[in-house]
């Protein structure tokens, strides 16, 4: 029989926190030791009634909360309206009465708002969009959030970063209940890595950096990357954009929040773990290729930003250890 997979879509929502683990479940590849699909997704709504996301998508709901039938797995997807008390307080209701009965409970990015408002994450591991760990934290102090994980499952309870993030956790999700190899399938066919790589500072710093680069630091943007198996010291970078190394050092630091060491650094790790993963190369080889000079200096850098060793992290995520 298939599982059936309930996602609350409400005015507000962000359309791919809720479209993506609806695609990976819903996927034809999808499929029980029977050959028939092992799930059947329904959408919600509070009322039952249709809804626009945040970009204006409108979107339809098959049953309000209260119709609701029983479900395997309930998703609650982030987005700008979960905050407003007609959406947030129905939802966490909700989310507390079916929790005897459900088997998983999940949030996508600030659909964690939901989980939390409900009580429900009270000293649980959780994790949400990098941008909005601040709030969350602030809300509810006793979610034990982890800001740098794409997603994390605590017990019954799962829950993952941003948007794409969503995509990532519902393929592990299906990996628990049919296996790699289904998994693996349905990624192939949404053409997305099965296990995404790291965590969250790998995609949030560069692109915060590319966000924020104006002016005399525009360029940087695009050749620091191009770049990070040379010579990126401070004097350098100073250089690229005309400024004395200290006056670069400054105005780096109040645009970015990070010294342009810490920042390179950042940068040389994020690429290395993309390089350790898609390459046979040895663990000193790409330490080189990214700039390190000693190995050794590489993996203490590695392990403290990562919590693994380069060759653990390999084993990890490879594609031959997904498969």
């Amino acid at each position: 029989m298939a599982r059936r997979i309930g996602i609350i879509g409400y005015e507000g929502v962000n359309a791919l926190d809720l479209t993506g683990p609806n695609e990976v479940f819903a996927s034809s590849l999808a499929q029980g030791p029977d050959g028939a699909n092992a799930y059947q997704v329904m959408c919600l709504s509070p009322d039952g009634g249709p809804f626009r996301s945040g970009s204006g998508l409108r979107m339809a709901a098959e049953c309000s909360l209260a119709q609701a039938p029983e479900f395997d797995t309930l998703i609650v997807p982030g987005g700008p309206g979960i905050r407003a008390p007609q959406v947030l307080e129905p939802i966490a209701t909700f989310l507390r009465e079916r929790a005897p009965t459900t088997r998983r409970l999940v949030s996508v990015c600030t659909g964690l708002i939901a989980l939390g408002s409900s009580g429900l994450m009270d000293g649980r591991r959780a994790t949400t969009h990098w941008r909005h760990v601040g709030e969350v934290a602030g809300l509810y102090p006793r979610i034990r959030l982890e800001p740098d994980a794409i997603f994390i499952r605590d017990g019954a309870f799962a829950t993952s970063a941003g948007i794409t993030a969503g995509i990532d956790l519902a393929l592990a999700l299906v990996e628990e209940d049919l296996g790699p190899t289904a998994a693996l399938a349905v990624a192939r066919q949404l053409v997305v890595y099965v296990k995404r790589s790291g965590g969250q500072r790998q995609y949030s710093e560069p692109l915060r950096f590319q966000a924020r680069a104006a002016g005399r630091f525009a360029d940087l943007a695009a050749w620091i990357p191009a770049n990070l198996g040379g010579d990126l010291s401070v004097e350098t970078l100073a250089g690229r954009v005309n400024c004395s190394p200290r006056h670069f050092a400054r105005l780096f630091k109040e645009a970015f929040e990070a010294s342009p060491a810490e920042y390179v650094e950042a940068l040389r790790l994020a690429e290395a773990a993309e390089r350790l993963v898609g390459s046979r190369a040895n663990v000193d080889a790409v330490a080189a290729s990214v700039g390190y000079a000693s190995g050794d200096v590489f993996r203490r850098a590695f392990e403290r930003r990562f919590g693994v060793s380069p060759s653990l992290y390999r084993a990890r995520f490879s594609s031959e250890a997904a498969a």
